[in-house]
């Protein structure tokens, strides 16, 4: 079911305390001639935030996120720099795939991610090195900001990329999440209609707005048609019943849900 923006919607206001955080949608051409596939990793069962659930990789961002962006892409904005890196360097530790790092070779990638679970500073590893990486190589594509007061807000920026050629096993870091598949974005909303997987309310929307196309080609000409435009799912009444809704002009097919089904964290 979709829905127009009502009359009612509340202004884009960023809820007080929101994480800035950023998630990267990793596409690869399918084996069987079928739809790009797509990374998903499912976190653990132990995590506060979406337990158990299947998502994109991603998380917070980190301060030296700030000072790799600045020193790295001064050209993009802050918070916009910012969470990039935090894409690429949360998706190196969490699944040992190095996104945007073209001169990071693949046989050096275990030491690297080790060294940033260890603790070492992606700037210092940068600078050590004297290695770019290619943030404009990220697409962005939207910007969540769901407010429900049972889990923790994040202020989650979306970004789109091409998987890079590798040949290493991929493996999920254990302390956050317990597997790691690919799969096309249809494939995962119907293991989430099976009840195979779970998903969280933003991750199905974009789970069905990366469904309207077939590649990372297709999506990000889908992609610039739409703006990045700050959302905040809201509650609406509909002859009694209650549905989640969002902005009907950002690209998204599917705009509400029914309140009673959503998993919202």
């Amino acid at each position: 079911m979709t829905s127009a923006v009502p009359p009612s919607a509340p202004p884009e206001i960023l809820p007080e305390g929101a994480i800035p955080a950023a998630t990267l949608v990793i596409m690869r051409p399918s084996e069987e001639d079928g739809p790009d596939e797509i990374l998903m990793v499912k976190r653990s069962t132990t995590m506060a935030f979406a337990a158990g659930a299947v998502v994109f990789p991603g998380g917070r961002v980190d301060p030296d996120d700030y000072l790799v962006a600045r020193q790295q892409a001064p050209e993009l904005g802050e918070a916009d720099g910012a969470a990039r890196v935090a894409a690429l360097r949360e998706t190196l530790e969490e699944t040992g795939l190095a996104v945007g790092w073209p001169a990071l070779a693949e046989e050096e990638v275990p030491a690297i991610r080790t060294a940033l679970l260890g603790g070492t500073l992606l700037s210092d590893i940068l600078a050590a090195r004297g290695d770019r990486i290619a943030l404009e190589s990220f697409v962005p594509f939207a910007r969540w900001c769901p407010n429900f007061k049972e889990a923790r807000t994040f202020d989650t920026r979306f970004y789109a990329v091409a998987a890079p050629p590798h040949s290493h096993e991929l493996t999920v870091e254990e302390a956050e999440h317990s597997h790691i598949f690919w799969a096309s974005a249809e494939g995962t909303l119907a293991m989430a209609d099976r009840g195979d997987v779970s998903v969280i309310f933003p991750t199905r929307r974009n789970l069905e707005r990366l469904a309207q196309a077939t590649d990372f080609s297709g999506f990000s000409d889908h992609s610039v048609q739409f703006p990045v435009e700050l959302i905040t799912p809201w509650i609406e009444d509909r002859e009694g019943q209650s549905y989640l809704c969002i902005p009907g002009h950002l690209g998204y097919p599917v705009t509400s849900e029914s309140f009673d089904h959503v998993r919202r964290g």
